[in-house]
């Protein structure tokens, strides 16, 4: 399905103007895909966004209510995907999208510029870099807040999967978004406090079988700024799960404590559909249980929880009870910092 690009001063437009919120309003449809389809970024999935970043020129997708009034609240997301994917697979992956209009939610999804190895002999693939990316995420932010109105941010959350959610934590307390992001929402993509990946932890070779295990893989993560920490795993991706949590330390947080488990009779959208072969990695996508760990009573109201996909691997897709669940977390913390700027 081909999008249509949106340059800053249409996406002005649909800000402007009395009939803002007075007029009904058909969303744009996602384009959706499943199995073979969604196995290639030259695919279903290829179109990199409805909106163009003017100082860069690289498109990204905005999704949100399009009958949003003047002056009314919205959660702000900016989702980054992981190495080897692009924004639109991204969107499937946590697919906050379906759920803009009854949760009132703004979703910028851009992909990373530049290809590069993961490692030394890897393939190249697409990945998050700060000289080519930092500067088009805040134009993103900027953008985004400039339209909404920054006092109409009530909460400002970056979202990753994978090398996305690192590049998430490098970004978090950097001096651009510090003072504007309330929450990180890790998709295996690190713990504050880590949980430990397996040791063959990756991809499966070509012929389907696992790869060979890894001596170096991400130690523990500085962050330096206020937020909440919400960190969601699949199951098969990790050796345990840490009962304790440095973050809940630092807001003195009560018990942690189990709730509910989500129970998901819908598989999530996508899958790495060319290599589901090994289910540290991913199998097709499926119906699924989520475990869900939160400390209780942290200062400031902060959130800090784990959510841990039963008998999932890295590239499943979210189902949509356990998407809604992550979302109930994401905005049941306290947020507000964007507005403190204005």
């Amino acid at each position: 399905m081909k999008t249509r690009l949106m340059t800053l001063a249409a996406f002005g437009a649909l800000f402007a103007g009395p009939a803002l919120g007075e007029e009904a309003c058909e969303a744009q449809p996602v384009a959706r895909c499943s199995g073979a389809e969604c196995a290639s970024t030259t695919g279903a999935l290829a179109e990199l966004g409805n909106v163009t970043d003017p100082k860069t020129g690289r498109s990204f997708f905005l999704d949100m209510p399009c009958d949003l009034k003047p002056g009314e609240e919205v959660t702000v997301i900016l989702n980054l995907h992981g190495a080897g994917s692009i924004g639109n697979w991204q969107r499937h992956y946590f697919p906050a999208v379906d759920y803009t209009d009854q949760r009132r939610l703004v979703v910028a999804t851009p992909t990373a510029a530049t290809e590069t190895a993961m490692w030394p002999g890897g393939p190249p693939v697409r990945r998050w870099d700060g000289g080519a990316d930092d500067a088009h995420l805040q134009n993103i932010t900027e953008m985004v807040f400039e339209k909404v109105g920054r006092s109409n941010v009530a909460a400002f959350w970056l979202a990753g999967h994978s090398q996305g959610g690192f590049t998430s934590s490098r970004i978090v307390c950097s001096d651009f978004f510090k003072d504007k992001v309330d929450g990180w929402l890790s998709l295996s993509g690190g713990r504050i406090g880590q949980a430990p990946f397996v040791a063959a932890f990756g991809p499966p070779l070509a012929d389907g079988s696992p790869p060979p295990a890894r001596a170096a893989m991400p130690g523990e993560m500085k962050i330096a700024c206020d937020i909440s920490h919400i960190f969601a795993i699949g199951e098969h991706e990790i050796a345990s799960l840490p009962d304790t949590s440095p973050w809940a330390e630092k807001y003195a947080c009560g018990p942690r404590v189990r709730r509910p488990d989500v129970v998901d009779e819908t598989p999530g959208h996508v899958w790495d559909y060319a290599r589901s072969t090994y289910k540290v990695w991913g199998l097709a996508a499926a119906p699924g249980v989520a475990e869900i760990y939160a400390w209780q009573d942290c200062q400031d109201g902060r959130v800090v929880a784990d959510v841990v996909r039963i008998n999932k691997g890295h590239t499943e897709g979210l189902e949509p009870k356990v998407t809604e669940a992550i979302l109930d977390l994401i905005q049941s913390a306290p947020g507000g910092k964007a507005r403190q700027g204005t």
